[in-house]
């Protein structure tokens, strides 16, 4: 029974993985994504929904049932190495998404199931390589980003206490307090109100053109680069990631299932070699062969 167990795991593996490799796969499990985004669309119409109740929650029924099936022939397409399924994020994040929607709680509760069912048009991503690199260069650029933030922040808090200790008194409704110069700071970055806020500025001194132009220089130039800088790079490295998955699938098809495929192999390369070794003509001049040319070796002059 191990023998034959192997094999039947090979050849599942093998018919599942062209019917996952098959174009027409994934296009009917795209459109079957867009599919049910047009349904969530739909239900939130509640007209629609008091006429048509039965029959979308026929259609959500079936659109689950039509994601499980797409779960279980990606799960058979690894029979022969279930680790490698687990180690495709997307993989995991689908069967996270559909395995919680069959769970009881998210079937009870409505919001949770809303939700889950909104994963589920993330799971397009998938299926569009420059969408999945722009997701994979988005989690890569999340330490770079979380730099940028503290850095952010702290300038924010700086600039805000700077404003609050010379505008408040003059400007009560946009430095009275920190939180009022944190929220004038914050919609400056992005230049909006800039023109007013130096106007209201000069009124007090002008040396607060310093003040803002220093901030919006900081602010809006340097840091607001240097995302976009952290941005680039992580969107670099999800193309390579992305090219060496590819690579590495391909390498996978071609490499054997198991050690008895890698013997079965070595065997077949040895009887090939032995073959082409008895082809061969006897090698001349080799150890223990004989020669009817007997020749002499030339006598030194000096003895003649």
């Amino acid at each position: 029974m191990p023998h034959r167990s192997g094999p039947s795991r090979r050849a599942l593996a093998a018919r599942s993985r062209r019917v996952v490799d098959s174009a027409a796969f994934t296009t009917t499990v795209f459109c079957l994504i867009v599919g049910n985004a047009a349904l969530m669309g739909i239900e939130t119409y509640d007209g629609v929904v008091q006429d048509w109740h039965d029959g979308l929650e026929l259609a959500e029924h079936l659109f689950l049932a039509a994601f499980t099936l797409e779960i279980l022939v990606r799960a058979a397409a690894h029979a022969d190495r279930p680790r490698d399924f687990f180690r495709d994020p997307w993989n995991v994040f689908d069967l996270v998404v559909v395995a919680l929607a069959l769970a009881p709680f998210a079937r009870e509760n409505a919001t949770v199931l809303r939700l889950l069912r909104l994963a589920r048009v993330l799971r397009a991503a998938r299926f569009l390589p420059q969408v999945r690199i722009v997701v994979v260069a988005i989690g890569k650029s999340l330490p770079g980003t979380l730099s940028f933030l503290l850095v952010g922040t702290l300038l924010l808090y700086v600039y805000s206490m700077v404003g609050w200790v010379f505008l408040a008194d003059d400007d009560p409704e946009h430095f009275g307090s920190l939180g009022r110069a944190a929220l004038t700071l914050s919609l400056l970055i992005t230049l909006d109100g800039l023109g007013d806020a130096v106007r209201a500025g000069l009124e007090v001194s002008r040396w607060t053109v310093l003040y803002f132009a220093s901030y919006v220089l900081l602010g809006s130039f340097v840091l607001v680069n240097l995302l976009i800088g952290v941005v680039i790079n992580s969107l670099e490295e999800a193309r390579q990631v992305e090219a060496g998955s590819a690579s590495a699938a391909a390498t996978a098809e071609d490499r054997p299932a198991d050690a008895d495929e890698i013997r079965r192999r070595i065997g077949e390369a040895r009887a090939a070699l032995d073959a082409l070794e008895r082809g061969l003509p006897a090698p001349t001049g080799a150890p223990g062969s004989t020669s009817g040319d007997v020749r002499t070796a030339p006598v030194p002059a000096g003895r003649a």
